[in-house]
């Protein structure tokens, strides 16, 4: 363990120690209300495990524990039971069941997640990027996509929230937040444990532990370990890709000393290590000289998963993750009111990733990227509560140092361009980021059952960053005379943001609220990570987003809950990765820039409701409508200087999910329940680049058109789902059958756009059908 690892370790603990002795300091203050509920219930939230209609989901939306149907804002709870309901095992099993949400697995690699919500997100894993939806562990942010394919492991529950984030949860958060929270050891024991096989030789266990120590300590731990073979076959030899090889853990201790004061301190660790993530190409291959390559990689858009991949021979079959982190949780009640808060932590994020890009037996798109990256983050709150008025105040501190070494090998790509000769390019480069925020965040009733709320954050941000880039041949006499290296040194990177927020709500009736929320929310700013010389160095500006909603929250009658929403965005300086060509070069030269290029609007509505009609029987559905169009996308290459015409990327018009489930009793004791949900999505552009652009030559820039990449999006599609569950009467065991995609629907997921690089065009996909027996034991 390096000594940055240790020292890191050393002042979560300090400084959660340190914050834990406040009540030290505060004996002035009032002593805290014996009726009061103790401090481990005021800042965690514990939820009921029953999976009713108008079940009540405590979240920690706005920072204290509230009724999820008392927040003014869109927000998706899902208790431990609701994942199972929807067949959730982790981040991606979202897919669905949130309106207007689009989660996948990355492109190209086993450990990052896409996420877009509202038509905004970032799909590119590369470091420099930043991610547009916020991902919190337990309130601590996970600041890379890499790493966040998460295993739900031991969850108490996750909080979806839709729209900007950025008063409370500052950068990162301008198309929303997912929040996890993890389950806390207390008084009680509580043990579960699973184990599943299904298709595709899986293999997977689960196991979690809880309770007490003594009195006032309580520890819990949970492991889990799941394999299973790879999705595609190699159409060439026995290779399989697109698999899983995971290993995971998590241990909790509680302390609490008494009902005002309790301490979290958590540490976990995950592993993967996965064959390559392979997709399709859509098109043919050429070479920098545009000459076609002799074999047609072109594929059919199937609907039936039947295809097999195809990478390069001699790339390795390996995707490597290691990901551990460490997090201090100290929250003390200093009067009947008024609670301080204190949430240390740091993370270790390890990735060594091949990617075949191009998905083809030829070395045009191969690369490795090896990523190392760690952060810490203190956040301190004070939390007030009082009869009329709730607030929040905090200041946040991030400390972010990301390395990364990248390969990229494309000799195919050369052709007889330079006598065959090998190539190879190397990429070493270094980002610092220093982030630090104030935030203050109330809600006053104005008048009886009419809230008013409002916030603001400000937030300062610097990024150091450097690069070096090195090409080589291996023809001696070529590499003499083309061989070179460039670096890129910019100034260092400076931004700073204010994001206010303001609602009000109306409690119109024990049934029904009322609510409209504005809320502006900024992705920071950075640096071209894909920079390959001059031509491509920038220095991109932070994208803000200003969204306006309108909506209800309500309980109709007993056994029904329908909340909707309307809503409107602004959406400035869109940071996106432009393909292009270096106009008048001597050698090959694609460029990859990443530009402020413009502005969409984006408006939509969504419904959530969930019926219990007669005992057993659940219904329930969640519609999501987004109208999405670029306002500006400045590009000189397209008719009129523009490509505001296009499609954005993953902002499907309808996302859909229907589901029921049904419980009845057998005489003998014990219980079956029957389930099934099925998903819409319609038709989704799954790139920014997706229409064509003519290159006559690898020195033309090329010219842009209007016409669509078809193979660059997925039509609308249907993904359907069952299950059936046994369950003993005292709800000790249960015994299911879980079937996913039963109609083994081929729908893509993610793509690749590299056409200026060889013509390269790759889409990737969803899982096939699979079937999963689980025996589940919870005492």
């Amino acid at each position: 363990m390096s000594y940055r690892t240790v020292a890191a370790i050393r002042a979560t603990l300090f400084a959660t120690a340190a914050f834990a002795s406040i009540p030290a300091l505060a004996q002035g203050q009032p002593a805290a209300d014996p009726n009061a509920p103790p401090v481990a219930e005021a800042t965690t939230a514990s939820n009921e495990t029953s999976d009713a209609a108008d079940q009540d989901i405590i979240v920690t939306a706005r920072r204290t524990g509230e009724n999820v149907q008392r927040v003014p804002s869109s927000i998706s709870a899902f208790s431990e039971k609701t994942l199972e309901r929807i067949q959730a095992t982790d981040t991606t099993g979202l897919q669905g069941a949130v309106p207007n949400l689009n989660i996948v697995q990355g492109r190209g690699s086993s450990n990052s997640t896409n996420i877009y919500i509202r038509g905004i997100g970032q799909p590119d894993a590369l470091q420099t990027f930043d991610p547009a939806v916020g991902v919190y562990v337990d309130d601590v942010y996970y600041s890379r996509i890499r790493g966040n394919q998460l295993d739900l492991l031991d969850p108490e529950r996750i909080e979806v929230l839709r729209g900007p984030q950025g008063t409370l949860y500052g950068k990162n958060t301008i198309g929303g937040a997912l929040k996890f929270v993890t389950r806390k050891p207390g008084q009680d024991f509580r043990a579960t444990g699973s184990l599943a096989i299904g298709s595709y030789k899986q293999f997977e266990l689960r196991g979690a532990v809880s309770g007490p120590v003594s009195d006032t300590l309580a520890a819990g731990f949970a492991v889990m370990r799941a394999t299973r073979d790879g999705y595609v076959e190699d159409r060439n030899d026995d290779r399989e890709y697109n698999d899983k090889d995971s290993v995971g853990g998590r241990a909790a201790v509680a302390f609490t000393p008494s009902s005002s004061v309790r301490v979290d301190l958590t540490a976990d660790y995950s592993h993967d290590d996965a064959s390559l993530n392979v997709g399709r190409p859509v098109n043919d291959f050429k070479t920098f000289s545009n000459t076609p390559l002799p074999e047609d990689h072109t594929v059919d858009d199937g609907d039936k998963y039947e295809w097999k991949g195809e990478t390069t021979p001699g790339l390795p079959n390996s995707t490597k993750m290691t990901h551990y982190g460490f997090s201090g949780t100290a929250a003390i009640d200093l009067t009947g009111n008024l609670t301080a808060k204190s949430i240390t932590a740091y993370r270790n994020l390890k990735t060594d990733d091949y990617v075949d890009i191009d998905a083809s037996a030829y070395e045009l798109g191969d690369v490795f990227v090896g990523v190392r990256q760690h952060q810490f983050s203190q956040e301190f709150q004070l939390l007030y509560t009082g009869e009329r008025l709730n607030a929040v105040f905090g200041l946040y501190y991030l400390d972010e140092h990301v390395k990364s070494h990248q390969e990229a090998y494309a000799d195919d790509l050369l052709g007889a361009l330079f006598l065959n000769s090998g190539f190879l390019r190397t990429v070493d480069d270094d980002l610092s980021t220093k982030s630090y925020a104030a935030f203050a965040n109330a809600s006053y009733e104005i008048f009886p059952d009419v809230r008013l709320s409002g916030g603001l954050r400000y937030t300062k941000e610097t990024k150091d960053y450097f690069r070096t880039t090195s090409t080589f041949y291996s023809n001696a006499f070529i590499n003499s005379l083309f061989a070179t290296t460039f670096s890129f040194s910019p100034d260092k990177g400076k931004w700073n943001d204010w994001s206010p927020m303001a609602s009000v709500d109306w409690q119109a009736s024990s049934n029904l609220m009322l609510y409209a929320r504005v809320a502006k929310g900024f992705k920071s700013g950075g640096f071209n990570g894909r920079a390959n010389n001059v031509n491509e160095t920038s220095v991109y500006d932070p994208e803000t987003a200003w969204s306006y909603e309108a909506g209800f929250k309500s309980r109709p009658v007993a056994g029904l809950t329908v909340n909707g929403a309307v809503f409107t965005s602004d959406y400035k300086d869109f940071q996106a990765r432009i393909g292009d060509v270096a106009p008048d070069a001597t050698l090959p030269t694609p460029l990859l820039k990443v530009l402020n290029v413009g502005k969409l609007r984006i408006r939509g509505a969504e419904l959530e409701a969930a019926w219990n009609p007669v005992d057993g029987l659940l219904l329930d559905t969640q519609i999501g409508f987004l109208d999405a169009d670029y306002k500006e996308f400045d590009d000189d290459r397209f008719p009129d200087d523009s490509r505001a015409f296009q499609t954005p990327a993953f902002s499907p018009k309808w996302t859909m999910r229907f589901g029921g489930q049904y419980s009845f009793s057998l005489g003998g004791g014990g219980s079956i329940t029957l389930g099934g949900q099925t998903r819409y999505k319609s038709r989704t552009a799954l790139a920014v680049d997706n229409t064509y652009i003519l290159y006559s030559s690898f020195v033309d820039p090329g010219v842009g058109t209007t016409d669509e990449i078809d193979g660059l999006f997925q039509k609308g599609y249907w993904v359907h789902d069952a299950r059936i569950v046994y369950e003993t009467g005292d709800k000790h065991w249960a015994l299911g059958l879980y079937g996913s995609n039963l109609g083994d629907k081929a729908y893509k997921t993610d793509a690749q756009e590299f056409s200026n690089i060889g013509g390269i065009r790759t889409v990737y996909y969803g899982a096939p059908r699979t079937v999963t027996l689980r025996l589940t034991a919870r005492y």
